[in-house]
């Protein structure tokens, strides 16, 4: 089974608020792209972002340069169905971000909660070879794994937990570390699991 059709099983099987990490809102992500103090027009990238409701919170705050890519068609076909006509002010992209090729230097932030603890190595150095192609020089990156503490497997599969700076050393020293946070995340049906949320910025 691929990748792509391991997902789509997944939101296929359940709604949005039926999967481990879903959250009416993803607060601690917005307390970061606030902080950035990025002007309106900023290009903000959502990887994985699927059926989340980050981009409601961003174009709610008057984002107007918003990108949400996901692996599966069936979770972002969900959260165009949610913003009705507001979804034609995003741009949607339904591709593997360890493949697809971005625009050089497009990106002002890029936020991913809770894709990178599924990668294998090969797949985490291809991720990071898009983040540095795609991000601008002096770009914001604000990526949330499992913690120390974390599930060692989810959605059925194995996943990598980090703490901060181990999350911070696979991007490696074209990105300084800004700032780092903990977060007991919830789930739906009321197990805690541990969340590691690492702020970068990447070197001019």
């Amino acid at each position: 089974m691929t990748e792509h059709e391991h997902w789509e099983g997944v939101y296929s099987r359940k709604s949005a608020n039926q999967v481990s990490w879903y959250r009416p809102h993803l607060e601690r992500s917005m307390a970061f792209i606030e902080g950035a103090g990025l002007p309106r027009n900023a290009a903000i990238i959502d990887v994985g972002g699927g059926a989340s409701t980050l981009v409601d919170d961003l174009l709610d705050r008057g984002c107007i340069d918003v990108t949400v890519l996901d692996i599966s068609s069936t979770a972002i076909s969900r959260a165009q169905r949610r913003l009705g006509s507001r979804a034609d002010a995003v741009s949607w992209i339904v591709a593997d971000i360890t493949v697809v090729e971005l625009q050089e230097h497009r990106y002002d932030f890029w936020h991913d909660r809770a894709v990178f603890h599924f990668l294998h190595r090969e797949a985490r150095n291809r991720y990071v070879a898009a983040v540095r192609r795609a991000l601008k020089p002096g770009g914001h990156i604000v990526v949330a794994t499992f913690g120390p503490q974390g599930p060692e497997e989810c959605s059925g599969l194995e996943v990598v937990r980090y703490s901060a700076d181990e999350l911070h050393r696979e991007f490696g020293t074209s990105f300084e570390k800004v700032a780092s946070s903990e977060e007991v995340h919830r789930t739906p049906w009321g197990t805690e699991q541990e969340f590691v949320y690492c702020y970068c910025r990447m070197k001019s």
